[in-house]
């Protein structure tokens, strides 16, 4: 971010740090000690050479999230230069940033109304479940609000003078999400809500005392209420019958009412405002792409959002009171975060897009210009090593239309047709977009082509297309693996001779499940974080995701959906899989849990199968410590490179 052979040097020397903490954490039982990493100190070839190993990718790197302060003097964000996520923060006039955290990694992060203090979260490794702590503004006192515990939180918002949040909980018996509220000056926590399975609120009303409230109706709907503070009534405002998405809520100053993103009763998110004395939904922007974050001036005059084109961002704005469309600057491409200050007419933009892993631009609304302040880190490598995707749509073998994005090998290094790894996105109701995407970007640099396809249930297509693997079309979208590499076999580039598939999460299974369910279709794998057996993983989710898993996947609890989960887990394909197999989970895991990987590489060792295991002892469902994520995507590139390019001789 900010380089040169000083900082590199440091890097690494912290890098080396984090492998010893990695190297003495403690191990949860597990019958292979073999399957736990190893921590080596990293080695970094000399800048320039080509193609570059996987670790100069990993330290390509900026920020991983950003908010200004209320006055638009101050950005905070989250800068991972130490080896865990910490915050961060910079004069918005320049200099170098200061470090506020230290030790375990934050989580989340929100500048108090005040902007005297940050409240921050963190975990314990990955587990999910956080503490809240106020940070002074200068990092040098921090105060802890809520300890660590059992329970699951997720911060909602501060009341308009500070001194009060509202925030979800699950203390009360461990799995359904409570509306609480903190009183920050007397230390009291009171129940507002009494929730069950997920009510999140959101967002505090301006200088009043309504706050907006979610309640989770699968992974992509949501229900919408206001919760008077005063008196804990909760009032509905959006309870369809077929349940819709609602967010992005932008409240005006005098709190009269907010504007929001939504696709009630239509297939994209719109941007619509809501009257609060009307009580009246009237819809402003409606195109066929979605529409998100939405924020407004402080003077309520310019309202802003960002529309998903293919996956990549598109900035809007217009003017809040005519509705006249206004002109904005240009970003780049890629994948945009944008915010407002509260109380000045400057804003930000984070990018992460091919060869951007995180720039922050300044945006000041008054004259429509950009500076930028945090400059991505591309790690000594120039930017034609980093490739930009193409879109390609095409149809499936039902007539449905699928989507992808191809990172393809530059034709002047490699020529003739190329291996490729399909690569699955998680959620399942997520996308496949063109952020900064190191393994892949990696991969692509050394002959391997990388198409990241968003199968059916992806976001950004439309509401029914986000639907069409619910419940039991779950195994519709895991042929769509198969009808992507069909469409990939006609490609003038490409070669499905050697094709792996690789995914995260939700993606983790979809991998276990195409290689069960269509032995013959890939010569590897890497499942990570991924569920093995269905019912398992539904009766021991986290709360948050039990909340929306009814209608995604069905209430477990119901013998119907017991049934049918049994019998299409990949865990009783195992026998099937015919594929090379590299398998990677953190023990604390709390939305996949350790057990769903443990289960499946023990049964594939028990029928004399290959398979390569990282099971980090330190992790939960990501890999945030730059020790393990160097572990983990050296295993990754070796791994598909010994399985797509077994030699040197190029594939023609």
């Amino acid at each position: 971010m900010y380089g040169g052979k000083t900082t590199m040097k440091a890097i690494l020397f912290l890098i080396t740090i984090n492998f010893l903490f990695v190297a003495r954490a403690e191990e949860k039982t597990w019958e292979y000690p073999e399957d736990i990493p190893e921590a080596t100190a990293p080695t970094l070839e000399l800048a320039g050479s080509r193609p570059a190993g996987v670790l100069r990718y990993l330290l390509s790197q900026g920020a991983r999230g950003a908010e200004l302060s209320p006055d638009g003097k101050t950005l905070a964000f989250i800068w991972a230069i130490s080896g865990v996520p910490q915050l961060w923060t910079i004069s918005t006039e320049g200099g170098f940033p200061t470090q506020l955290t230290f030790g375990e990694s934050i989580t989340f992060f929100k500048w108090t109304p005040s902007g005297k203090d940050l409240l921050i979260s963190k975990d314990d490794a990955g587990n999910e479940r956080e503490s809240f702590s106020l940070l002074s503004a200068d990092g040098t006192r921090e105060d802890v609000l809520l300890e660590l515990s059992s329970a699951f939180r997720r911060f909602g918002d501060f009341s308009a003078d500070g001194s009060r949040f509202v925030y979800a909980s699950t203390e009360r018996n461990g799995t359904d999400f409570d509306v609480m509220l903190y009183n920050i000056e007397t230390r009291q926590n009171e129940t507002l809500h009494t929730g069950t399975f997920g009510f999140f609120p959101v967002s505090w009303q301006p200088n009043g005392n309504k706050v907006i409230v979610t309640e989770t109706r699968g992974e992509d709907g949501n229900n919408v209420y206001l919760l008077e503070i005063t008196t804990g009534q909760l009032k509905e405002l959006f309870v369809p019958k077929i349940s819709a998405n609602f967010s992005d809520f932008a409240w005006k100053r005098d709190g009269s009412g907010f504007f929001l993103a939504t696709n009630l009763d239509r297939e994209f998110n719109a941007l619509a405002f809501y009257s609060i004395k009307n009580e009246k939904l009237e819809y402003l922007i409606e195109t066929d792409r979605d529409i998100s974050n939405v924020v407004l001036s402080n003077d309520n005059k310019k309202l802003a959002w960002t529309e998903n084109n293919d996956g990549f961002s598109n900035l809007r704005m217009m003017d809040a009171e005519t509705f006249e469309e206004l002109p904005t600057p240009d970003f780049g491409k890629g994948v945009y975060q944008i915010g407002l200050s509260a109380g000045s007419l400057r804003g930000y933009a984070r990018i992460s897009g091919p060869k951007t892993p995180g720039d922050v631009l300044i945006w000041d609304l008054d004259n429509n210009t950009k500076r930028l302040l945090v400059r991505s880190s591309l790690a000594g490598l120039s930017e034609d090593n980093f490739v930009e995707p193409t879109s390609h749509r095409f149809v499936a073998q039902d007539g449905v239309e699928l989507q992808g994005l191809l990172y393809a090998p530059d034709p002047i290094f490699f020529g003739g047709k190329r291996p490729v790894v399909v690569q699955v996105h998680g959620g399942p109701t997520a996308q496949s977009r063109p952020s900064f995407r190191p393994i892949e970007q990696f991969l692509v640099n050394q002959g391997i082509a990388v198409f990241a396809v968003n199968v059916r249930g992806s976001t950004g297509f439309g509401k029914t297309y986000a639907r069409l693997d619910n419940k039991e079309k779950r195994l519709d979208s895991v042929r769509d693996l198969a009808d992507t590499v069909k469409y990939l076999s006609s490609l003038p580039r490409v070669s499905v001779e050697r094709t792996a598939v690789m995914g995260g999460s939700y993606g983790g299974y979809m991998v276990n499940a195409v290689l069960g369910s269509y032995p013959n279709l890939f010569n590897a794998g890497v499942s990570v974080v991924g569920v093995s057996d269905w019912v398992r993983a539904l009766e021991e989710a986290s709360p948050a995701l039990k909340a929306s898993d009814r209608e995604e996947y069905g209430d477990i609890r119901e013998e119907r959906w017991q049934k049918f989960y049994t019998e299409n887990s990949p865990i009783n394909k195992v026998s099937s899989i015919r594929a090379n197999l590299l398998v990677a989970h953190g023990a604390n895991d709390p939305r996949d849990p350790v057990s769903e990987s443990d289960r499946l590489v023990s049964k594939l060792r028990n029928e004399g199968r290959s398979v390569r295991y990282l099971r980090f002892p330190d992790e939960g469902h990501s890999f945030r410590k730059l020790a393990n994520r160097v572990i983990f995507n050296e295993a990754v590139g070796a791994f598909l490179l010994e399985n797509l390019r077994p030699d040197t001789t190029e594939i023609e």
